[in-house]
């Protein structure tokens, strides 16, 4: 993340050190159908370390960092990979396939595939974790504490670097908390169903802006998503489908975007580049807007049918790639 489980594209950690020994590394990247001549590195605080510039058909660069966790941003997609002392590391992916294709080599990469492969089996751990989220409680935290403790063993005897493993525990366990939380609310959250639904009037995509009031008369299925969930852009797909669908049917698809302010262009480009359909809308103030508030709201994506009376159907409505939600659907529109 619905779901209600967020897998994080940054690694906030509250203990990270801001005076840590400087490293110099080394980084090649040869990108196929690469989606710009700039290649961006971050660094665990979102700070830019590296602005590489394509030359002679690859990226390339020598600088200087910290030793931690990084990610990659070439205009579209993104990742994260680590980096140390003696990092000399090369990257090799199709940009159009990026999980499929994504390699890294060279010396000190072996967490940096590490991570790639972590990424993957989050987006996979998607089906499983939306099932635990509807056991009883004493089922969830036996489940919680069985992958707790797969996770962390998954780690050892790898020779991986200490950091590497400090941070990802630190990561898990941050994960599974925020899973915890988000159960809790799931059980509030189904006391607003039948209750009038909070509004909202945002950006429109394609221009001036919409609010839930001008939808009345029609059902609305609303996704509460960003550009940078990764779990939010897997649902894509199922959703464009759902929507064509439905297409003149009674029901209008709605997402509205909690992005931050200053990811607007990248929203309206992704949007744009993606071809989404339904309707497009970017929240007022990201996680602090009144709607998502109203809503408990902590962890996304997550999807809310409101009935043509504005009333809450269901505050957390089957996800798209669930068959549930054609089910639901059918029956309302019958």
């Amino acid at each position: 993340m619905k779901k209600i489980f967020i897998i994080m594209l940054f690694w906030y950690l509250p203990f990270f050190a801001q005076n840590e020994k400087k490293i110099k590394v080394s980084f090649v990247a040869k990108i196929e159908n690469r989606n710009s001549d700039t290649l961006m590195i971050f660094d665990i605080k979102d700070k830019i370390v590296s602005k590489m510039i394509i030359k002679n058909g690859v990226f390339q660069d020598s600088f200087e960092t910290i030793e931690t966790i990084h990610s990659f941003f070439d205009g579209k997609e993104m990742s994260f990979f680590f980096l140390k002392e003696g990092s000399d590391i090369e990257l090799k992916m199709d940009a159009k396939n990026i999980w499929e294709t994504i390699e890294y080599s060279g010396k000190a990469s072996e967490e940096s595939n590490y991570l790639t492969q972590r990424s993957i089996l989050d987006q996979k751990m998607q089906s499983p974790l939306n099932e635990l989220i509807e056991k009883d409680e004493k089922d969830f935290e036996i489940s919680l504490d069985k992958i707790k403790k797969d996770q962390f063993a998954a780690l050892e005897g790898k020779g991986f670097s200490e950091k590497l493993v400090e941070l990802v525990k630190a990561k898990i366990k941050s994960d599974l908390n925020l899973l915890e939380i988000q159960y809790k609310n799931k059980k509030a959250i189904a006391n607003l169903n039948g209750t009038p639904s909070p509004s909202f009037d945002y950006e429109n995509h394609k221009g001036g802006k919409t609010s839930l009031e001008s939808l009345k008369g029609k059902y609305v299925y609303i996704d509460v998503w960003a550009t940078w969930c990764g779990p939010c852009r897997a649902e894509i797909p199922y959703l464009k489908k759902t929507e064509e669908a439905y297409h003149g049917k009674n029901i209008e698809f709605v997402s509205i975007s909690i992005d931050r302010m200053k990811d607007h262009d990248k929203w309206k480009n992704f949007v744009t580049e993606n071809e989404l359909g339904g309707i497009q809308l970017f929240a007022d103030n990201d996680w602090n807007s009144q709607f998502v508030k109203d809503y408990q709201i902590n962890g996304i994506p997550i999807f809310i049918l409101v009935g043509p009376k504005g009333e809450i159907v269901n505050a957390d409505a089957p996800r798209p790639s669930s068959h549930n939600l054609v089910e639901t659907i059918d029956s309302l529109l019958k």
